[in-house]
């Protein structure tokens, strides 16, 4: 089954220097890798200059391509025929060497998935679960025989009755899902959302769309958008043998107060994607969880060290939720 690699770059050398020589040592090794470049100058192109790597084929985008929807979409026009499945990697990830052998393998084992993800070990919050201890429900979520500790905003989700209902990677009527992800026990779960630091598609999910234009720029969600038009193609699924490292290098994001707006106001369109007539208790869960969360996020700038992006965070938040009122995405 021949692949295509994908990767989005933005002034972001040395990190993607990292995963390409994470992907050399691959057991199974694209046919195709894409290097799309959205740099302002040239670093890029001379890392990989001074760097010999198979298969690789680089674009140094125009001004007007930059951004991560766009160049995901440029990068997709640039893939050979002969692709069946296309690969998406973020520059900042770093790759376990049979990566690639268990995701085209997720493939050819079940002609019903059309969509692939991994799982970021060294993020990953599981562990096992201890036989004779009992863990506080609204602390601790267990799952089949591992054990998840919850962050501050999901206890308070449990405490308040707004916890999703439905496992790991689903998003439930008001959009809200677990985001604890899934302990690395082999296994592989039907989901509903991939997340796009790790996912790949058959080719003919992209045969038929595209990344959504409206996340242009930073295109916060768009992965998550892009993950439940993909499932009138097939089943999407996380693969807990298809492991990465995810470092989430600062650099090319946006501060904090526009990050906090689109949480809120990308959220929506999102949620209004998959539930685009939504009752009214599930209005009044998805409103109450993201004022919840804004109300987190003030109290993390009194409470955290960083303070000032707590604040400016929750300012977006806030403005972005009061936005939706005078005008909804479209």
């Amino acid at each position: 089954m021949k692949f295509s690699l994908i990767v989005c770059t933005y002034m972001r050398p040395q990190a993607l220097m990292q995963l390409l020589q994470s992907v050399q040592l691959q057991t199974v090794y694209p046919d195709q890798i894409l290097i799309i470049d959205g740099s302002s100058n040239q670093d890029t192109t001379n890392a990989l200059a001074k760097n010999q790597f198979v298969n690789i084929h680089y674009f140094l985008v125009p001004e007007n391509c930059r951004g991560l929807t766009k160049q995901r979409n440029f990068g997709l026009d640039k893939v050979a025929d002969t692709s069946s499945v296309i690969a998406f990697l973020d520059d900042d990830t770093e790759l376990t060497p049979n990566y690639f052998e268990e995701l085209i393998k997720t493939f050819a084992d079940n002609q019903e998935i059309s969509g692939v993800g991994g799982v970021a070990i060294n993020e990953n919050g599981w562990s096992l679960a201890e036989t004779n201890k009992k863990y506080d429900s609204t602390r601790y979520f267990q799952f089949e025989g591992f054990v998840y500790k919850e962050g501050q905003r999901n206890v308070m989700r449990n405490v308040l009755g707004l916890q999703s209902n439905l496992g790991p990677g689903r998003m439930p009527d008001y959009s809200h899902g677990k985001t604890c992800g899934f302990p690395l026990n082999g296994k592989t779960y039907e989901v509903d959302l991939l997340i796009g630091m790790s996912f790949a598609f058959r080719k003919k999910v992209f045969d038929s769309i595209r990344f959504s234009t409206y996340f242009e720029g930073y295109g916060l969600y768009e992965d998550a958008d892009f993950s439940i038009r993909a499932l009138q193609f097939g089943k999407n699924a996380i693969n807990t043998k298809v492991q990465l490292r995810h470092y989430h290098h600062p650099s090319g994001r946006p501060n904090q107060y526009k990050y906090g707006k689109m949480v809120v106001r990308n959220g929506w369109y999102v949620w209004r994607t998959k539930n685009p007539k939504p009752t009214l208790n599930a209005k009044w869960k998805w409103h109450s969880i993201t004022l919840v969360l804004i109300v987190i996020r003030y109290i993390n700038s009194l409470s955290t060290k960083n303070k000032k992006e707590a604040f400016t965070e929750a300012v977006g938040r806030t403005v972005g939720w009061w936005s939706l009122w005078l005008a909804k995405p479209k």
